[in-house]
């Protein structure tokens, strides 16, 4: 897992020259006009499908779902996708329902884009068109290095198909705000010994980090064991907000931009309910540092590697493998 991680900046830097040649291919596989999209994915891929909803609606100024894979492989619905754009996402490109839903949204019409790290896979063979991650063989059964993969993906897509918020020089220093994270671990791990002993912890952000938060949270289960959940700042404070009581864990992370005035107002009532936060971000105080760069929509990627050694830190602090966590598989056969 640490050597994946530290992959991240050199793949990253190869996916992004290739935004050209990304760019043609998913311009030629969406439909014209391009009514709707819709993402098809499970675990840390269906984190960056979250991702991906809030930047496709951003930039393509159309609605962005994310698909209900069984509703195609249990009760064999009968849909019609016809002008809409589906993105199927997963490492492995093998998980069956993945494949199945793809196809069922092809047959209803729509056109299907894979995003994969193994380009002779079944959801590959299956769709219109593919996106080859390139990120490398991923032997730790915590997906690393392809999520951020994933993620940068759905950046370059969204930059085919409409206007971004952010600019190609702010994609550009992606790896390089990677790079930051990576050589600073230290605060992930003071972050780690703060959260020995915890029992359940909160990951809570808003708006494009939301799906950071939702990463985070699957990282820290997957590698120690420990029950973390993912919330948005305005879902938590519909009702999970109850449940904070004195001393509970809370990550909250947040950077420069619209969405952190909501959660520095979140953080406070949270602090007033005597929780324990630790705050990841930038553009105020914080315990655990991003960098001040790129833009607010792209820092998720360096978030969700803060998250990863925020894991691979506390695994080892707890004593865990976190490249073989207990009863967990690289393919989960759904």
């Amino acid at each position: 897992m640490a050597a994946e991680m530290a992959e991240q900046p050199a793949r990253l830097s190869e996916l992004i020259a290739r935004f050209d040649e990304i760019a043609t291919r998913v311009r030629a596989v969406a439909p014209a006009p391009l009514g709707a999209v819709t993402i098809v994915a499970r675990g840390s891929s269906d984190h960056a499908a979250v991702y991906g909803r809030y930047l496709l609606e951003a930039a393509t100024g159309r609605p962005t779902s994310l698909a209900a894979p069984s509703l195609h492989t249990l009760y064999g619905i009968d849909v019609d996708y016809t002008g809409q754009l589906v993105i199927a996402v997963s490492q492995s490109g093998a998980t069956p329902e993945i494949v199945r839903t793809l196809e069922a949204l092809q047959a209803g019409g729509g056109r299907g884009l894979a995003i994969t790290n193994e380009p002779d896979s079944p959801l590959a063979h299956a769709a219109h068109d593919v996106i080859a991650l390139e990120m490398g063989d991923e032997r730790a059964v915590p997906a690393t290095k392809t999520v951020t993969g994933q993620f940068t993906a759905f950046a370059i897509i969204a930059a085919a198909l409409g206007r971004t918020p952010f600019t190609p020089d702010e994609i550009e220093r992606v790896p390089e705000a990677v790079r930051i994270v990576l050589e600073d671990p230290a605060p992930s791990a003071a972050a780690a010994h703060a959260l020995l002993a915890a029992a359940h912890l909160i990951i809570v952000a808003r708006g494009y980090l939301y799906a950071a938060a939702l990463e985070t949270a699957l990282k820290i289960k997957e590698t120690c064991s420990l029950l973390a959940d993912g919330y948005s700042a305005a879902d938590l404070r519909h009702g999970p907000i109850a449940a904070v009581t004195r001393g509970l864990p809370v990550m909250a992370l947040c950077v420069a931009g619209p969405a952190r005035a909501d959660v520095v107002s979140l953080v406070e009532a949270l602090r007033a309910r005597e929780a324990h936060v630790l705050v990841v971000g930038n553009g105020g105080p914080v315990d655990v540092s991003l960098p001040a760069f790129p833009a607010e929509s792209l820092a998720p990627i360096p978030a969700v590697v803060r998250g990863q050694q925020l894991a691979y830190e506390l695994a080892k602090a707890l004593g865990h493998d976190p490249d073989r966590p207990a009863g967990l598989t690289k393919v989960t056969p759904t």
